[in-house]
C-alpha cells in the first residue's frame, strides 16, 4: 500500500469523534472537517513508524495536506530528525502550509542542540517572513533554546521588534517575554518597565508572568503595578 493511502487509513482507524469534537473547539483556525479525531500518543507511534519507511519522502513532499493530523505526523517525523540540514530543508518545505497552533508548537526537532548558531540565523529569517505560524515557529525556538546559558540581550530586541495584528503571534511574544522575565529578569523588565510591548502583548506578558510558579512573589507584585491602563494610553 502507497504511504499516503497507508496514512489516511490509519488515521481513520485510530479516529475518535468524542476527542475530534473536544479538539477541534482547541483549534479554531483548522475547520472541524478537516479534524479526524487521533490522539497525540497515536500519533507519536504512527510517526515513528512512518518515518522508517522507505517511502516516507513521498508523505513529506505532499503538502499541503488534508487533516490537520497529517500535519501533526508530518511536525512530529521532522522533529525526529538526526541530520540537521536535513531538517532545516524539511522546515522549508513544511512551514508555508502551518495553519494552526498545536502544529507549530509541537515541532521541536531535538537536533538543534547541537546546532544552535546555525538555528540563530534561520530563526532571524523565521521571525521576518511575516507568515504567522513561521514568525511563532521562530519565537518559540528562540525561547526554548536562547533564553539560558546561550542567552544574548539582542534576543530580546529581535523578538520586541516584531509587530503583527495576529493573534497567534502576539500571544507568542507574550509567552516569550513571561519566560524571559523568569529567566533573565534584569534585562526583561526593562522592555516591561519602558513599554517596549504592544500594549496587548505588554499586559499579556505581565498576566502570564504573574501567573508562572518560576517568578517570585516580590516580582510579581511590582509587575502588576506596570500593567497598562486605559488612562495610560495616549
Amino acid at each position: 500500500m502507497e504511504i499516503l493511502e497507508y496514512i489516511e487509513k490509519t488515521l481513520f482507524e485510530m479516529q475518535d469523534l468524542q476527542y475530534r469534537d473536544f479538539n477541534s473547539k482547541l483549534i479554531p483556525s483548522v475547520d472541524k472537517n478537516k479534524i479526524i479525531g487521533v490522539r497525540t500518543p497515536e500519533l507519536r507511534k504512527l510517526a515513528k513508524e512512518t518515518a522508517l519507511r522507505k517511502d516516507t519522502d513521498a508523505f513529506l513532499s505532499a503538502v499541503p495536506h488534508k487533516y490537520f493530523e497529517e500535519n501533526q505526523l508530518h511536525a512530529f517525523i521532522i522533529s525526529s530528525l538526526k541530520n540537521c540540514d536535513s531538517v532545516f530543508e524539511e522546515l522549508e518545505r513544511f512551514l508555508p502550509f502551518v495553519d494552526n497552533w498545536a502544529t507549530c508548537d509541537q515541532m521541536n526537532p531535538k537536533i538543534f542542540k547541537k546546532h544552535l548558531p546555525e538555528l540563530s540565523d534561520r530563526i532571524k529569517i523565521w521571525i521576518a517572513s511575516g507568515k504567522t505560524y513561521t514568525v511563532r515557529f521562530g519565537l518559540n525556538m528562540l525561547m526554548t533554546y536562547f533564553l539560558d546559558s546561550e542567552f544574548k540581550p539582542e534576543y530580546l530586541e529581535l523578538a520586541a521588534r516584531i509587530k503583527s495584528e495576529e493573534y497567534y503571534v502576539n500571544m507568542m511574544i507574550a509567552w516569550f517575554f513571561a519566560t524571559a522575565l523568569a529567566k533573565q529578569y534584569s534585562e526583561a523588565i526593562i522592555y516591561i518597565e519602558n513599554h517596549k510591548l504592544d500594549g496587548w502583548v505588554h499586559n499579556k506578558t505581565i498576566q502570564k508572568a504573574v501567573e508562572s510558579y518560576r517568578i517570585s512573589a516580590e516580582q510579581k507584585t511590582y509587575l502588576k503595578t506596570l500593567k497598562i491602563t486605559k488612562k495610560d494610553v495616549r
